[in-house]
């Protein structure tokens, strides 16, 4: 066996390592085996420290960033919480939390982008985003120089930042639309000859690679968690969560009980929650649309991988998760309590998952002396901002998602950049 092997779960059978989907056709998220049986860390900076289970057989050693995880005093106590652990995800220099994008992103691009690499592919990256993912993207390949391009919609541009001057190696489109239109576009020039997708929660590497943060809390908490806490868009943080614990429940060491997964989402655009509460159809989902007014429209996926095997569905099954409904009320007072009691600014999305620890807690869901994991998937930018120089990337064109030419106008803008 090679390092690390890909499967369908439906048929069990091997898949070609970089297979978004089953040769069989089957409706399942291909998973990944591997030939290390327990966590065994590696003296390797960042994320790398976990390279035993990422799909990757070489690393980019400038990736350095990986979450920090510690035992939460001050807003530990407000909560009357005895074993509640912080897995931060950004810019915190006291916490040696060193990941420069400040958000949880890097941890799914760097080895995405390495298994690019590695099979020496000149194709030009394809990333759609609502903004933390493109951000994440964008910094590795201004290390690489890997050529990207990047569809966002129009109102998350703000969010395109780096601390590399330069952005030569991305091209970035923005799309009159909202994140679904965006992946729409993205889907159909991704498809072209000289493209390649990068998989979204269909890529291995990318869910792996979010899976190091219950890697990290169960280094620093000697256990699995009983509780992992979560703002989430499409889902797949809590199905990398998942999967990273049935891992380390092999391993043998950590226990043998899956941490109950606690997701949550901003009302009133929250598809997961009308996913598993059966109110809404997808087809409702799809046709919707969500208010300018949202706390975080970050957290809104009109497509997430909810019903396929692996997907969000069985990983709340398998853990009796749960799901929460944030109003904007809810995630501003939970982002000012903790960015006063913790000492450090957390994005939006982050206040998200802070709410729905909050709410746990009010309403009995977790007991006060249960071992707690809440992922900050997002922080420091603030402090980023005092300390370094954040430089804008200027978009490169605007297209509507209705034009029936956007896809040309793309390659031709693309081609023209990249002289392809």
């Amino acid at each position: 066996m090679h390092k690390y092997s890909v499967r369908c779960p439906t048929c069990g059978e091997v898949q070609d390592p970089m297979s978004l989907a089953c040769s069989k056709g089957h409706d399942s998220l291909l998973c990944t085996s591997y030939k290390t049986s327990q966590l065994i860390p590696r003296d390797l900076p960042g994320i790398w420290k976990f390279y035993d289970w990422l799909p990757v057989d070489d690393i980019i050693p400038n990736g350095t960033g990986k979450t920090i995880t510690y035992k939460s005093e001050a807003f530990a106590k407000e909560l009357g919480l005895s074993n509640l652990y912080v897995a931060f995800n950004g810019y915190w220099p006291e916490k040696n939390a060193s990941m420069m994008t400040c958000t949880f992103k890097d941890l799914e691009a760097f080895p995405t982008m390495q298994r690019l690499l590695e099979r020496q592919d000149k194709r030009i990256m394809v990333v759609a985003s609502a903004g933390n993912t493109a951000r994440a993207f964008a910094h590795v390949c201004c290390i690489t120089g890997q050529p990207l391009l990047l569809v966002v919609p129009e109102n998350s541009a703000h969010r395109l930042w780096t601390l590399h001057e330069n952005t030569s190696p991305i091209c970035l489109v923005t799309v009159e639309g909202d994140y679904y239109n965006a992946i729409e576009v993205a889907n159909k020039v991704a498809a072209r000859e000289g493209f390649v997708s990068e998989g979204g929660a269909k890529n291995v590497a990318r869910r792996d690679g979010m899976g190091t943060v219950m890697l990290d809390a169960v280094l620093a908490m000697k256990n699995l968690p009983m509780h992992y806490f979560q703002a989430v868009g499409s889902g797949t943080g809590g199905i990398s969560a998942w999967e990273a614990s049935m891992r380390l429940i092999q391993d043998g060491r950590f226990g043998s009980v899956l941490p109950q997964l606690h997701l949550a989402q901003n009302l009133p655009c929250a598809p997961l929650i009308s996913m598993w509460s059966g109110n809404t159809s997808t087809k409702d989902i799809l046709n919707g649309n969500c208010p300018k007014d949202m706390y975080d429209d970050v957290l809104f996926n009109r497509k997430p991988p909810f019903s396929p095997k692996g997907g969000v569905r069985d990983a709340l099954q398998a853990t009796g998760g749960r799901m929460y409904g944030i109003d904007n009320a809810a995630a501003a007072h939970a982002q000012q309590l903790f960015e006063k009691l913790e000492g450090i600014d957390i994005n939006p999305a982050s206040a998200v998952a802070v709410a729905a620890l909050i709410e746990a807690v009010d309403n009995e869901n977790i007991g006060h002396n249960d071992s707690i994991v809440l992922n900050i998937t997002g922080g420091g930018v603030e402090k980023l901002r005092r300390d370094h120089n954040l430089n804008s990337i200027t978009p490169d064109m605007k297209v509507s998602a209705h034009d029936p030419e956007a896809e040309l106008k793309i390659v031709e803008k693309v081609s023209e950049k990249f002289k392809r």
